[in-house]
């Protein structure tokens, strides 16, 4: 027998529960730091208040609304950046599965992209491609480059030899074994690489604005740090971690949707949805 489902009450419910000790240490942190820096113990000017941060970010999203055209900004220069990378990188990848000459030739200079730090490539980018966004897409798509291609490559290359000849046996050709049975099976790996390109390529964005940038997130918390107010710079930082978030967990979802069959749930869903299918065009 199956075990009854949880209601949406009950799994709320147990979720609240295992999330409550986070909450609790986290608002013991943030009270203990009110209370040292009221003391004197912490240096206000250089580490703020929380309540002072909370200020400052109520001034930039709500009062002032300084944040929201940066923020568009940093966000539109990383996911350009990450498109354009992730496309270069997955064709490269799969150009290297099908050729093992093209491959030899391909990695060394991945490799020498990947151990160059970004950082000592900003002047160059900006030299190559202006003061405009063009520098910041491009150093975030060459940031995220190296792990999608490495992470879609070692994908495509581990070959399942008993699904290959059953596929042969068959009748399927070499192109429908590689899109029907490579292609999936590197499909976790490949996305786990996407959510790491996709953190990277802001990293990218963000350092170009730091080095040259008149608008961004980057830039206005170079602003506000050079103006010593710590408070709005720390409430900046915050919304470079909202950005990288949302980069994330979009990645995320496209992961929970596109690679279904890892996720008992999912698997189960796609086979039900599947079934009405077939069962409508039997119908029919």
């Amino acid at each position: 027998m199956t075990e009854p489902r949880l209601s949406v009450s009950t799994r709320a419910l147990d979720r609240a529960i295992r999330f409550a000790p986070h909450a609790i240490l986290f608002l013991g942190l943030i009270g203990a730091w009110e209370l040292a820096a009221r003391a004197g113990v912490i240096t206000s000017i250089m580490i703020p208040r929380p309540s002072a941060i909370g200020a400052a970010i109520v001034e930039l999203y709500i009062t002032k609304g300084t944040i929201y055209r940066h923020f568009l900004i940093t966000l539109t220069e990383a996911v350009v950046g990450f498109l354009i990378g992730a496309a270069v990188a997955v064709g490269l990848a799969v150009a290297s599965s099908l050729s093992e000459v093209f491959k030899r030739y391909v990695i060394p200079y991945a490799v020498v992209l990947n151990v160059t730090p970004g950082i000592a490539l900003t002047p160059v980018v900006i030299a190559w491609f202006g003061y405009g966004m063009g520098s910041k897409v491009a150093l975030a798509g060459i940031l995220c480059f190296f792990p999608i291609f490495v992470n879609t490559l070692t994908g495509l290359v581990q070959i399942d030899e008993e699904r290959e000849e059953l596929f042969a046996a068959m009748g399927a050709k070499p192109a429908q074994i590689f899109t029907k049975l490579r292609v999936p099976a590197a499909l976790p790996l490949m996305f786990a690489g996407l959510k790491i390109g996709l953190t990277t390529a802001l990293i990218g964005a963000v350092v170009a604005e730091f080095a040259q940038a008149t608008d961004g997130v980057g830039v206005l918390m170079s602003r506000f740090s050079f103006q010593l107010n710590m408070a709005a710079s720390i409430g900046t930082l915050l919304s470079m971690t909202i950005i990288g978030l949302l980069l994330f967990y979009t990645m995320e979802f496209l992961d929970d949707r596109i690679v279904f069959w890892r996720r008992e749930s999912r698997r189960a869903a796609a086979s039900r949805a599947r079934a009405r299918t077939w069962l409508g065009q039997l119908g029919k």
